[in-house]
Formats: C-alpha cells, sequence, structure tokens
C-alpha cells in the first residue's frame, strides 16, 4: 500500500521517527514541520558539560520555595540551655508554626514530643512544618519536621 507524502501519520526515512507528520503529536499537515528533534545532552548532542556548584537535590518542605537558600549560622549555639515552658491545654500537643516565625533566624530551643530536645536555627515556617539548621554532634545539620512534633520551643 502507498501512502501520499502529505498523509499525516507515514514516516519517511528522512523524517525524525519521534515526530509524527507535521511535526506534533496532532499533526496538521499544512503547518511548518516544528521543533527541532530531541538530541540527548542538549543542542550538540553530547552530553551536559559538568558544573561545579551546578544544581543539587533540595528537600522540599511545601509551600515555600523548594530546599534551603540558607546556609547554617556562623558560630555554635549558645552554651546554655533555656528552662521549659509551662505546657498548658492545647499548647501541649502541638505548636501553631505562626507564633514560630519570630524565631526565624534566630537561635531556638526545641522540646519534640518524643522527648528530645535541642539548638535550631530556623530558616523556614510554612503552615505545617518547619526546617533549618540542627545542632547535632557538635556541628550543624540540616533538618526538617511537622510542626505537630513539636511541643514547646523558645528563641533568644
Amino acid at each position: 500500500m502507498s501512502y501520499p507524502s502529505n498523509y499525516p501519520y507515514y514516516i519517511t526515512n528522512d523524517q525524525n521517527p519521534y515526530r509524527i507528520g507535521g511535526g506534533s503529536f496532532f499533526p496538521n499537515p499544512g503547518s511548518p514541520s516544528g521543533p527541532p528533534p530531541f538530541q540527548p545532552g542538549g543542542p550538540s548532542g553530547g552530553p551536559p558539560p559538568f558544573q561545579p556548584g551546578g544544581p543539587s537535590f533540595q528537600p522540599d518542605f511545601g509551600g515555600g520555595s523548594g530546599g534551603d537558600q540558607y546556609g547554617p549560622p556562623s558560630g555554635p549555639p549558645p552554651s546554655f540551655v533555656p528552662q521549659a515552658q509551662q505546657m498548658q491545654g492545647a499548647q501541649a500537643f502541638a505548636i501553631d508554626p505562626g507564633a514560630m516565625r519570630r524565631c526565624r533566624f534566630r537561635y531556638t530551643y526545641v522540646w519534640l514530643r518524643n522527648g528530645s530536645s535541642f539548638w535550631f536555627y530556623p530558616t523556614f515556617i510554612g503552615r505545617t512544618s518547619v526546617a533549618g539548621w540542627r545542632w547535632r554532634n557538635n556541628r550543624w545539620v540540616y533538618y526538617g519536621t511537622d510542626a505537630d512534633r513539636i511541643v514547646s520551643f523558645q528563641c533568644t
């Protein structure tokens, strides 16, 4: 069976096998040829060049820019541990993340529901989660958690 050269689903040897007919998945025989064919690694056809400091994986805690764009604090947290505040009512179960906004970019001591506590330097405070830098083993480590795991906090 022979197809006319302008038949939209007929692929000849000189056409890109990933394009159909007029150059798109919804061919219009009267339209221009469409976008250039896909070439792995960009227009040159080779792999993309290595770029030091290029994109890297950043965890996304939702509601924000996706990960932490701010580095850790320049020094260690204060050497004292604040005294836990008296918890009452609903606050004994979780905190309101909005209440923690005033602690953004400040040393903050956090008490979790599981009993652990630590110095924290929040850089992101969302509707249901917080993220930033946690002091662990004498260094800052990026950390994020759901706000409902935090029982209490105190910023300096």
